[in-house]
């Protein structure tokens, strides 16, 4: 419970380290898009300035004249202005009235632009562009040449009294003189404007006021006035490429995402590393754990098994004075059956104890060359007389091998898996020991019967020790079997003997020249 709650206390550290970067590098990331937002807006407010400043210049007496305003509309957004912008920096430019309708304009359309909107929000983000209205007030649009008196003019007041005009349709073009004496009773001068209190010159907030220019004459103040609002220079629309302030967002984004893709690698990598750390302290302290308990197993190995070896003594005295009572002459009858009961039970427990000691016993394995099936041979001649009491027949079969074993513990393996197969067998049984190569250098060795077969179920069971399916058996043969089978470094399985029966197959046999 302990060891699960450091790890995720530190699993939980390192996320938290992770989740810090993360929201470090979405910090960095706003920051460097305010940034280049911020930037992008100087530039377009410095196009803008210098252009209105231009447009500022352009104008005669009020009046800027629409001819000479276009070109520089269209070198603005051709890019042919190189000392101002590049190529496709500035898109469209737009030149509004008071009522948002454009007076001049060049690049892509411009629709559905209301400059009030622009006012209160002060830039547009499209999808790939930037659009600012910026305000200029007190220049109007004209045509050049223009001499219809109704045409929208605005030009300033004279200075010496004398009212200088536009010759009117018809007029040759000439010097301008006086202009002709209004109706009677009509007036084309708009109403003086009183000035405030304390500021005899008119002049009112601290500001001067604006000088209104002289009217057409015959030109109604109304229409004049409506005309001036139509053809009044208000907001200077500029729309900017915003292809530079998304190639910087990009750019910046590829870098948090490496940042935070290899913090996140970190992370990962430290967290496999805190766990193979404690998986490793874990191991060491299991096999500290483990080696005391190995050592105390061998402590009650070696005590049962001397416990065992010096339980046969009293056994073999116990089974001698049973067998001389039973060969008394003239004991009854009833003393002869008991003594022979005795003796039985006495030679079961000693079979026992006897395999106990075997199993108990350690392998030190002495290889060397055996020729297998003499072997074979001489165990099937030691268990001749448990074959001819239940009539089982055995068959040696396969290739004449020689493989490198120890050869008593080889006779011991093979004597314990043929006496399992003559009782496993009913009266009449069938058994084979079959011995072929199963690769260039191993060989496989099988005992086959067709008794009753081991139950799917217990074939993983089968070779735990005093585990058996026999009413006679102890449960420790096919344990020392394993046991020598694994220290000569072999393999062996229970199968199934198809249609009836089992297969003991012993794998991985080492071949010798």
């Amino acid at each position: 419970m302990e060891m699960t709650r450091r790890r995720l206390l530190a699993y939980g550290l390192l996320l938290g380290v992770w989740a810090l970067v993360l929201v470090w590098q979405v910090e960095e990331h706003l920051r460097v898009r305010e940034y280049a937002r911020a930037n992008l807006r100087n530039r377009s407010r410095d196009i803008a300035n210098t252009l209105g400043s231009f447009i500022r210049g352009l104008q005669f007496r009020g009046v800027v004249f629409r001819d000479r305003l276009q070109p520089v509309l269209d070198d603005l957004v051709n890019g042919r202005t190189n000392e101002l912008v590049t190529s496709g920096e500035v898109l469209s430019v737009a030149v509004l009235n008071t009522a948002g309708d454009p007076l001049a304009m060049a690049g892509s359309s411009l629709t559905n632009v209301d400059q009030r909107d622009f006012l209160q929000q002060g830039e547009r983000w499209g999808r790939r562009s930037l659009t600012v209205a910026y305000p200029i007030l007190g220049v109007s649009v004209a045509q050049e040449g223009l001499t219809n008196p109704a045409a929208p003019v605005l030009v300033d007041p004279p200075t010496n009294g004398m009212r200088n005009r536009f010759p009117r349709r018809g007029e040759p073009r000439g010097e301008l003189g006086p202009p002709p004496a209004p109706p009677e009773g009509a007036t084309n001068r708009p109403p003086p404007e009183s000035p405030g209190p304390g500021e005899p010159d008119g002049r009112r907030n601290g500001e001067a006021r604006r000088m209104r220019p002289w009217l057409p004459p015959g030109l109604p103040e109304a229409e004049y006035q409506a005309l001036i609002r139509q053809r009044e220079l208000h907001v200077l629309v500029v729309s900017s490429s915003a292809d530079s302030y998304f190639a910087v967002l990009g750019n910046d984004l590829r870098l948090r995402w490496l940042v935070t893709f290899f913090a996140a690698v970190s992370v990962i990598g430290y967290g496999l590393a805190w766990r193979n750390l404690v998986t490793a302290a874990d191991l060491q302290i299991r096999l500290v754990r483990a080696s005391e308990l190995n050592s105390h197993l061998k402590e009650m190995n070696l005590a049962a098994a001397g416990l065992a070896h010096e339980t046969r003594n009293p056994l073999n005295i116990i089974r001698g004075l049973a067998h001389m009572i039973s060969r008394q002459p003239g004991a009854p009858a009833e003393m002869s059956q008991k003594s022979r009961e005795i003796i039985n039970e006495a030679d079961k427990v000693a079979a026992q104890l006897n395999e106990f000691i075997n199993y108990s016993r350690p392998r030190e394995v002495r290889r060397a060359r055996l020729a297998l099936a003499s072997v074979i041979n001489e165990v099937v001649r030691t268990l001749g007389y448990d074959l001819e009491e239940k009539k089982v027949t055995l068959q040696v079969k396969g290739d004449v091998l020689s493989i490198e074993a120890d050869e008593q513990l080889l006779r011991q393996a093979l004597f314990n898996l043929l006496l399992n197969a003559i009782q496993a067998v009913g009266a009449g049984g069938e058994i084979q020991v079959l011995s072929e190569r199963s690769g260039a250098s191993e060989a496989v060795l099988e005992i086959r019967d067709n008794g009753p077969g081991v139950p799917a179920e217990h074939r993983a069971e089968i070779f735990k020790p005093y585990f058996t399916t026999q009413k006679t058996g102890t449960g420790l043969g096919l344990a020392v079997v394993q046991q020598i089978v694994l220290a000569h470094g072999w393999e062996i399985e229970c199968l199934s003997n198809h249609p009836r029966g089992a297969v003991f197959r012993i794998s991985h046999l080492k071949l010798v020249a």
